[in-house]
This record gives C-alpha cells, sequence and structure tokens, in this order.
C-alpha cells in the first residue's frame, strides 16, 4: 500500500504535514489528483487507525463540512435505515480488518466508519467509503445533497 510519490505530495500539500500512514488512492478527481484514499490500518507508530477511507479532495471536504455545519450528522442518521447503517459499519470494519495480519498481536483499529460502531459520527467519512465503492446509506444521503446543491441556481 505504498502511495506514489506524487501522490504523497498532493496529499502533504493538502493536509499541511506529511500523511501519518501509509495509504493509496483509490478515488481521483478528472486531473488525476486525489479524493479518496484509503489508509493503512495502523499509523506510522503503530497506532490504530479506525478511518481507513479518507475524503482528501478539498472542494468535496468543503460541501460536506457545509452539510455537518447545517446539523447533517443527525439528520443523515435520522434519514437512513438503522439496519443499513449498521451493515455499512460491519461491512467497513470486516474489510479493514482484512489488512490486519492474524498475527497481530496489540491495540487494533475498531468501529466502523470513522472508528464508530453506531450512529453518525462523521459525513465526511461515509462519503469517502461511498466514493470508494463501499454500500453506505449516509454516503449515498450526502452525494445527493451535494448533487442537488451543483444543480441548484
Amino acid at each position: 500500500m505504498a502511495a506514489a510519490d506524487a501522490d504523497v505530495a498532493a496529499l502533504t500539500a493538502q493536509l499541511g504535514r506529511v500523511p501519518r500512514a501509509d495509504f493509496d488512492v483509490v478515488v481521483r478527481a478528472a486531473d488525476g489528483s486525489p479524493v479518496v484514499v484509503r489508509n493503512a490500518p495502523f499509523t506510522a507508530d503503530g497506532t490504530p487507525m479506525p478511518t481507513r477511507y479518507w475524503l482528501v479532495d478539498p472542494e468535496l471536504t468543503v460541501s460536506v463540512s457545509r452539510l455537518e455545519a447545517a446539523g447533517g450528522v443527525r439528520e443523515a442518521q435520522d434519514a437512513v435505515e438503522p439496519d443499513a447503517l449498521r451493515a455499512a459499519h460491519a461491512a467497513y470494519a470486516a474489510e479493514r480488518d482484512t489488512a490486519i495480519a492474524a498475527s497481530h498481536a496489540g491495540p487494533r483499529p475498531s468501529g466502523g466508519v470513522a472508528g464508530t460502531r453506531v450512529g453518525v459520527k462523521c459525513l465526511h467519512a461515509h462519503y469517502a467509503y461511498f466514493l470508494a465503492g463501499g454500500d453506505d446509506p449516509v454516503g449515498r444521503w450526502v452525494d445527493a445533497r451535494i448533487e442537488a446543491a451543483r444543480a441548484a441556481p
């Protein structure tokens, strides 16, 4: 899961610091810039990294931040089916856990999307998972709102 030097440089510029975990770019913009990265389950110092998929596109990050600021976390949680949300958390955790060696002894990342087991914690993490191909009802909810905002006059 070693990112190309250009991707490390792009993410470093976006973050304002060097990434703390190995990653690969799983969704790119039309110009090739990173939109979503998939993080290794541990940072370079061995700290568990529960956020497997991370939204890094600056424009989309601002759009999702606006949704969150307008009460979107609570609204999304109320709008989606609880069973579908539980399934998304379970699938996310299972996918992340496949990247951890069975022989690993020590702290492990836990939870589902954004490290939570229930409910909605971070629209950015749900949207990143959705864009990366995850079956995430919150990510679909976010996508619909972003598309509606783009279509509005």
